[in-house]
């Protein structure tokens, strides 16, 4: 039986751009469609494998969602030293504003596990704050 212990990564930078995605939006039913791009970039000096994520999702009503599960959009890519991974995903919320955070659970080509953490990044329809 192996002990496995869970290291936290600063050499993993995650980028996202959001958009909110007004022609699926239904202001009336309180469906507010939003899409984002994220970029995964190894400053590693190793190849990593992501292998799953977990989202707190939280609208401006106090609801909150989880997700959680394998990979990130049905894979689970090995990203290089100096290489980075970019896909695209999206997400309903029920008011015009929002954030999502959460974590990647990473393994190294030696088989060490990170948890590389995604801070807290805004959903919001254009002008909602102004």
């Amino acid at each position: 039986m192996r002990n496995t212990k869970v290291a936290y990564s600063t050499d993993i930078d995650v980028d996202v751009v959001t958009n909110f995605i007004a022609q699926q939006s239904i202001e009336a039913d309180q469906q507010f469609v939003f899409s984002y791009t994220i970029t995964v970039k190894n400053n590693s000096a190793e190849t990593v494998q992501l292998l799953s994520r977990y989202w707190l999702i939280s609208d401006a009503n106090g609801e909150t969602n989880t997700v959680a599960g394998e990979g990130v959009i049905g894979q689970q890519p090995y990203i290089k030293s100096g290489e980075s991974f970019t896909y695209s995903s999206g997400c309903v919320l029920k008011s015009p504003l929002g954030n999502m955070q959460g974590h990647y659970q990473m393994q190294t080509h030696s088989a060490e596990l990170i948890q590389v953490d995604i801070p807290p990044f805004r959903l919001a329809k254009p002008n909602i704050l102004n």
